[in-house]
């Protein structure tokens, strides 16, 4: 079972990937020589194709066998989610441990390798720990990777990094957390000197920018000026093709009675129509496009099946909780999973038999993200069963499904030269550092968002944050920075770096309450201000198959005991409007030009079919387009 790729690793890794794993995928060959050159690479390979152990086991040989001493961080990986952080962790842990038993068996050394997650999630007195020892890899998100670069002590852990993953990197690439992330990714740079960069998707066009995004530039001095040259980054392309079996089905319902009512019986049905699928199959993953609906469906569901037969998982649940979730489908406990895009990135449940999606994603990336959970392994069909509510949704169903191969998904770019970001970044090395403001200039051009940004536009951000606009009513305007128009330097003022600590990063903050257990004060989860202020003391709600009455509101905290199931209000969260891009909707409209020229004839009622489509979703979805259609 020797492979030439094999000959880059010592014979004991060698012999426990041929043992554990087997063959090597295609995009190990053609990743591994890459690495382990040195070269910066992009690699895009679906689902299941193993890219978490292509990124990682070149940096493991370098540790084992002592290339990278160890008692500092080596190895930094980011990704946008803190589930997919445990999973990746958990999934290192074991490989880890069956090597150090082929090393400790052929009595040759294996150093001790660490591996710690840094997110919010993360306690203070480890992280405290981590200061003091630094694990060999280090797992965090966007956010914590700022907040570490915005301390003084806390950077210097992270002036041995001799690699970088990025993983799931479409996932970020096209906001300004994109723009936060890879910021930070260029300010290790005067820290650990130049790193390997390696970006992993499994759903991601057009692949050259985000290879130039990935890369950035490097700043030459040039007399008084500055040139600059992109890091090459290579390209890899895994050359299996992914299959996706999506079949879209629908409910029958009743036209007929008040609309509240219809609603419910409709939600009804379903969830006894997924009631059923759920139990034929050993282990389901149910997706919806928002927690409420999660939660509504969740209670269906088990209310239909008469037991708890599925758990809900979604960002306003604990992490804890969350984690149990995952745990007990993966080991059998649990035969149903119904979440939000909270499990639609590469985290491992285990094998699953099916993926159920109710309503039509909100992008075509994400309806592969989410079918590809199936089907997970090398070479093996993903399949998925799509039931669209209303109409629009059969309209919206009808080109996802067409559009389901990686060809047809949206292009993604980056955000260019966001300032308010570009604001968080300046307070942010100015706190640890005093910058020349022509070199500050200089060096956040090598950022690829950055790369065009105007001196004007630097210039008049530097005169903002120094307080040029103090005296006008916004507190928000005071001087921040100290702009020393002598030396030509800028730093931060006393007490900027908590305020990046208590405001930093991209994602709003929306205001929510902490759910805790009213005895023990441990967090169930999250609730909405809004959702909160429209409830009273002693009142009952369901969130994770739990009933819960609200003993006490405090004003960060609901404090609750579990409660009986005469009433059960399901919570709503605000924050949860998902907009369709251009690509999308100009599918979308496409298909209606079309519906509207062809929908009299023949083989536009049969092409929906060809797409394994049910033949009560075709008749709901012509019906749909003949009723607007007159």
């Amino acid at each position: 079972m020797d492979h030439p790729v094999f000959d880059l690793f010592h014979p004991l890794i060698r012999k426990w990937f041929a043992e554990k794993v087997g063959m090597p995928a295609d995009i190990q060959v053609q990743a591994w020589p890459r690495v382990a050159k040195g070269e910066h690479v992009l690699i895009t390979a679906p689902t299941g194709s193993g890219k978490t152990l292509t990124a990682f086991l070149w940096a493991l040989q370098k540790l084992i066998t002592g290339d990278w001493p160890g008692g500092r961080v080596r190895v930094l990986y980011v990704s946008p989610l803190k589930a997919l952080n445990n999973d990746v962790q958990r999934n290192l842990l074991k490989p880890l441990k069956e090597l150090r038993t082929y090393f400790t068996e052929a009595g040759e050394m294996f150093p001790p390798i660490r591996i710690l997650t840094r997110s919010g999630d993360t306690p203070q007195n480890e992280r405290q720990q981590m200061l003091r020892r630094p694990p060999e890899i280090l797992i965090t998100t966007p956010e914590s990777l700022n907040l570490l670069l915005s301390s003084k002590n806390n950077r210097m852990i992270l002036s041995g990094v001799e690699s970088v993953i990025l993983d799931e990197i479409h996932a970020v690439l096209d906001s300004k957390r994109g723009t936060h992330l890879i910021t930070a990714v260029d300010r290790l740079i005067p820290l650990a000197g130049e790193f390997q960069r390696i970006a992993l998707s499994a759903t991601v066009r057009p692949l050259e920018p985000v290879a130039d995004f990935v890369g950035g530039l490097k700043a030459y001095q040039s007399g008084e000026d500055y040139r600059y040259e992109k890091r090459p980054v290579v390209i890899l392309r895994s050359a299996v093709k992914k299959h996706y079996n999506l079949t879209v089905d629908a409910i029958e319902q009743n036209n007929d009675g008040v609309e509240g009512v219809e609603q419910d019986a409709l939600w009804q049905t379903l969830a006894a129509a997924l009631t059923k699928v759920i139990r034929e199959n050993t282990a389901t993953l149910v997706f919806c496009n928002n927690r409420r609906t999660v939660e509504k469906l969740t209670r269906y569901i088990n209310d239909a099946a008469g037991e708890p037969l599925v758990y809900s998982h979604h960002g306003s649940l604990a992490r804890e909780l969350r984690l149990a979730v995952e745990h007990k489908l993966k080991n059998g406990e649990l035969k149903g999973i119904v979440a939000t895009n909270s499990l639609e990135l590469g985290i491992d449940i285990g094998e699953l038999d099916a993926v159920l999606l109710v309503q039509t994603p909100p992008s075509l990336t994400a309806a592969i993200q989410r079918i590809g959970r199936a089907g997970h392994g090398v070479g093996q069909v993903s399949r998925g069963i799509l039931f669209p509510i209303c109409g629009r949704d059969f309209v919206e169903a009808a080109v996802a499904s067409r559009n389901l191969p990686a060809a047809g998904i949206e292009p993604i770019a980056p955000i260019e030269a966001p300032l308010d970001v570009l604001a968080q970044v300046l307070l942010s090395m100015t706190a640890v550092e005093t910058w020349d403001v022509d070199e500050l200039y200089a060096f956040l051009k090598t950022s690829y968002p950055y790369r065009n940004l105007s001196r004007k536009s630097y210039d008049l951000l530097l005169e903002m944050l120094a307080g040029r606009y103090a005296d006008t009513r916004l507190r928000e305007l005071n001087p921040r920075i100290i702009l020393d128009k002598l030396d030509h330097t800028v730093k931060a003022r006393d007490g900027v770096a908590r305020l990046v600590y208590l405001g930093g990063g991209t994602i709003p903050d929306r205001g929510y309450y902490d759910l805790r257990l009213m005895d023990t004060k441990a967090k169930i989860g999250e609730l909405d201000e809004e959702f909160v202020w429209e409830r009273s003391v002693g009142e009952t709600f369901m969130l994770g198959t739990q009933v819960w009455r609200i003993m006490r509101v405090t004003h960060n905290d609901v404090e609750v005991i579990p409660g009986d199931r005469t009433i059960n209000i399901i919570p709503f969260w605000r924050a949860e409007e998902q907009n369709r891009d251009f690509f999308y909707s100009e599918k979308i409209g496409l298909f209606l030009e079309e519906a509207d020229k062809n929908l009299e004839t023949e083989s536009f009622a049969h092409q929906p079919a060809t797409h394994a489509w049910s033949a009560y979703a075709v008749e709901r979805l012509i019906e749909f387009l003949e009723r607007q259609k007159k």
